[in-house]
């Protein structure tokens, strides 16, 4: 599997990284960590039978892609184990994803899962995986207690493998 995800400028990602660490001692899920997974947004996520082939068509979109802010004001969970930080979706980062996707769509041996589709997605970066319920509910009481909505500048975007995450690719964007 491959992720095509959205970085963040230097005090956002400073800041996403310290809820991932606080998640993960509040809950003792160290998952994220183990994994070596920074803060970022998934844009796509695909199977793909040829990694060349996936970067130089998504390499030929996000060399022409631009930074951008968006706002995180909010916390959810998709069950049973991920706790999230949930960005509002505005033109900028929905125009991120169908450019993207409209340059992979057409690539032989390629499919999108369905959870990441252009009009039927919903962005979220991830603080915690893979957590037990009552894991789920110390992270929350954690992050209650710590979170505070964010404005984010987007300044990266790349191409990786998952699990753990390797980059492979990554594009630093033209500011805006």
């Amino acid at each position: 599997m491959y992720l095509i995800s959205a970085y963040f400028d230097e005090n956002t990602n400073k800041t996403l990284k310290e809820y991932i660490d606080g998640v993960a001692k509040a809950c003792g899920n160290n998952f994220m960590i183990d994994n070596n997974v920074p803060p970022h947004l998934t844009v796509l996520s695909i199977e793909a039978r040829d990694e060349d082939a996936v970067v130089e068509k998504a390499s030929a979109v996000m060399k022409t892609l631009s930074s951008g802010e968006i706002l995180i004001p909010t916390l959810g969970q998709i069950l049973p184990g991920v706790i999230y930080a949930s960005p509002v979706i505005n033109e900028y980062i929905m125009d991120l994803q169908v450019k993207l996707y409209e340059a992979l769509k057409d690539m032989e041996e390629l499919s999108f899962s369905k959870y990441y589709l252009p009009y039927s997605w919903m962005p979220h970066i991830t603080l915690g995986k893979t957590l037990e319920p009552e894991q789920m509910k110390d992270a929350f009481t954690y992050l209650q207690k710590s979170f505070v909505p964010l404005e984010a500048k987007i300044v990266e975007i790349g191409v990786a493998k998952t699990n753990p995450h390797r980059d492979i690719y990554s594009n630093t964007l033209a500011q805006s």
